[in-house]
């Protein structure tokens, strides 16, 4: 247990007073099993017994995982801006997950960074380098899209089944026309050939130079693209489009069943973040992010399961590159046809399956006791406190994923910034480095210390999308207030609100904390309440609307019509209702001290709005089921090589077993049972 950046978005405050205990979650990545469960409250993937057990027996034997369930997400819209009548430009596929030395060997990956290091320190005109021989069709497309995303200046040439690599004689003409990097992103952008898709280069006023631009993208490319300059708040630009190469402008009913395919799966991650497998697997098939779709986002040190759907990839392509994702800890189970995309929040919730390790009381105060009197306290402090959850539930926190773990300046602080439409601090925090030396952090560093983008990218790692496309935009469009304003666009619109959102669940937070101490368990005189019957029932997503909310009276006060499970407090946002009460004037003032005031949740210039919603004050773990076991011969010493504290072969486990609600955290509900920050 600790205390430390993770756990000071979560107040200390809680709804039952048992004891609790001390013990180590997610000791090994098989301790937390997370399976969603569906909107029609069925864990998903049940029903595949073959494959899961299967999967199952590759993490471990534990007998919670041996049903090997699954999770649901939903992909995040990708923002652009607008040019012209042609639609928003798309961003290429990043093949950030894409490591050339496992591609091509550790070798050959070597002599291809040499070989790039020689053209732009001499310039040869004709060198070439081989980069081998690749038997399978597959593979030399990989080879192909991975070292032209990597390095967009070389040209991969394949004289079967040899693929060699050059210089690109066009990059470098454009190169000396635009930005370096703007050419970079035009050679994804062509290399990515997404239909219907655009690329527009940054503001250029001289009108010589845009022909030149023209000129030499129709001579080098019209067969494949068309150009136009368009103005935009008294700047032109150039934008470019991909032909529809001789189809006709309306597409024919073969075409859109072509490409309206969506195909279904359940996906079994293992230490992944959502977004890095889907990121992963859409660079695999040459499609983007955007065209996944998921019901919500799963831990990473974590086993998930989860249910999605990819558009425009049949099932037979899909499970085509199934072994290859297995390498990536990526499985893939289920996979059929549907009719339609996953839409974010169609889920009810989650299962879980956790292990909790190394029991022992706060404080070890029975350290020398014998292993029976030991036992016998424990399994009592256990016993109390998941019975306390299972009848009172735990104080519905966000959990500190929310806010972001490990991070010097938490996610929450950089919405704060974002709301109050101070873009430059909103960049500059969002780019504070942490206390090491890793990449990531010396390319933030160098930012801070130099305002200079461009290097900074240089010295960004692949794997990092959203700080690269930041940096991108940034250069482009220089770091004032405009520039950066053109950064936080430069990101999908689900990641740009995901940080006002996490400075408003810092203040639920604190409200709900703020709630519990001054007026105490009891329900109050203009508390906020949902009422639930057949017709009018709670979302799914654990939040609700305004039509639903009822403020409590004295008399009802007094008569004690309501229960604590039914009062709920409001995510700040432009058109929720407060509690008439302490509460109430508590968010006023709190916002306010951060410079808010309650209809300051729209940022038109980053086209988001705030509306709020409301969120119960309390959740409740249902099918709560648990079992002591004594620790299994060998786990001490793995444990110790973990970094964990040593299991004695006298310790006890805790095994649990419960559903929550969507948007409920497993961590908080655990946090209440045990008594202490994890």
């Amino acid at each position: 247990m600790r205390q430390d950046s993770e756990s000071l978005n979560i107040p200390t405050c809680f709804i039952s007073d048992h004891e609790g205990f001390l013990g180590s979650i997610k000791t090994f990545i098989e301790d937390f099993v997370v399976t969603e469960i569906g909107i029609d409250g069925q864990q998903v993937q049940t029903a595949a017994a073959s494959h899961t057990a299967g999967c199952a027996s590759s993490f471990g034997n534990n007998k919670t995982r041996a049903e090997c369930k699954e999770n649901s997400h939903s992909a995040a819209s990708q923002d652009g801006d607008v040019s012209l009548e042609w639609g928003a430009d798309v961003p290429v596929p990043g093949l950030g997950n894409f490591d050339l030395g496992v591609i091509l060997g550790q070798s050959v990956s070597e002599e291809l960074e040499q070989f790039v290091s020689t053209l732009r320190d001499k310039n040869p005109a004709e060198l070439e380098l081989s980069l081998g021989s690749f038997a399978d069709k597959h593979q030399r497309a990989n080879v192909h899209r991975a070292v032209r995303h990597r390095f967009p200046f070389l040209m991969t040439i394949t004289i079967q089944p040899e693929i060699r690599v050059r210089e690109d004689p066009d990059y470098r003409e454009l190169s000396q026309l635009v930005k370096e990097d703007e050419a970079e992103d035009f050679f994804r952008f062509i290399d990515a050939k997404v239909q219907g898709s655009s690329y527009t280069f940054g503001p250029d006023d001289n009108k010589e130079h845009r022909t030149a631009v023209h000129h030499f993208l129709n001579r080098r490319f019209g067969k494949l693209v068309e150009t136009k300059s368009f103005i935009d708040q008294g700047r032109t630009s150039i934008s470019v489009r991909l032909r529809e190469r001789g189809r006709p402008k309306k597409r024919t009913a073969e075409e859109r069943k072509e490409e309206d395919v969506y195909t279904a799966f359940t996906l079994c991650k293992e230490n992944l973040e959502t977004l890095e497998a889907i990121s992963y697997m859409a660079a695999a098939l040459g499609i983007l992010p955007s065209d996944f779709t998921y019901a919500g986002i799963k831990d990473k040190r974590a086993i998930t399961y989860q249910s999605m759907v990819v558009k425009k990839v049949s099932p037979l392509r899909l499970k085509e590159k199934a072994a290859e994702f297995e390498r990536r800890g990526i499985r893939l189970s289920q996979v059929h046809s549907v009719s339609e995309p996953l839409r974010l929040g169609r889920l009810r919730g989650n299962h879980f399956d956790l292990v909790v390790r190394d029991l022992r009381p706060h404080g070890d105060a029975d350290t020398h006791s014998s292993g029976v009197d030991k036992h016998t306290r424990l399994a009592a402090l256990v016993k109390e406190a998941v019975e306390n959850a299972k009848t009172r539930g735990f104080v519905n926190y966000y959990g500190p994923q929310r806010f972001g773990t490990g991070q010097s300046v938490q996610s929450d602080e950089v919405g704060l910034a974002l709301l109050k439409e101070d873009m430059v601090s909103a960049v500059r925090l969002f780019f504070t480095p942490e206390d090491g030396d890793d990449p990531q952090s010396h390319a933030k560093r160098h930012f801070l210390q130099t305002d200079n983008a461009k290097e900074s990218l240089a010295l960004m790692p692949l794997s990092k999308a959203r700080e690269r496309l930041m940096l991108r935009a940034l250069n482009r469009y220089g770091t004032g207030p405009d520039g950066c304003t053109q950064a936080w666009l430069s990101l999908p619109h689900s990641t740009r609100v995901f940080y006002p959102h996490a400075y408003c669940s810092r203040v639920w937070n604190e409200a709900a904390a703020h709630r519990l101490t001054t007026l105490g368990h009891n329900v109050r005189q203009g508390d906020l309440v949902w009422i639930q019957d057949s017709q009018n029932k709670m979302e799914d997503s654990g939040e609700t609307s305004s039509a639903q909310i009822h403020v409590v009276t004295d008399q009802e006060e007094q008569g004690g019509v309501f229960t604590l499970e039914q009062v709920l407090l409001p995510m700040p946002g432009n058109t929720v209702k407060y509690p008439e009460n302490a509460v109430g004037t508590w968010y006023h003032e709190r916002l306010a001290r951060d410079g808010l005031d309650d209809s300051r949740f729209r940022v038109s210039s980053l086209k988001l709005n705030l509306p709020g919603s409301y969120r119960p004050l309390l959740a409740v773990p249902h099918n709560l089921s648990y079992q002591l076991q004594r620790a299994a011969r060998g786990e001490s010493g793995r444990a110790a090589v973990m970094g964990e504290r040593t299991q004695d072969s006298d310790s006890l486990s805790l095994t649990l077993n419960f559903d929550l609600n969507s948007s409920c955290y497993a961590t908080i509900c655990l946090r209440e049972i045990m008594k202490c920050d994890l």
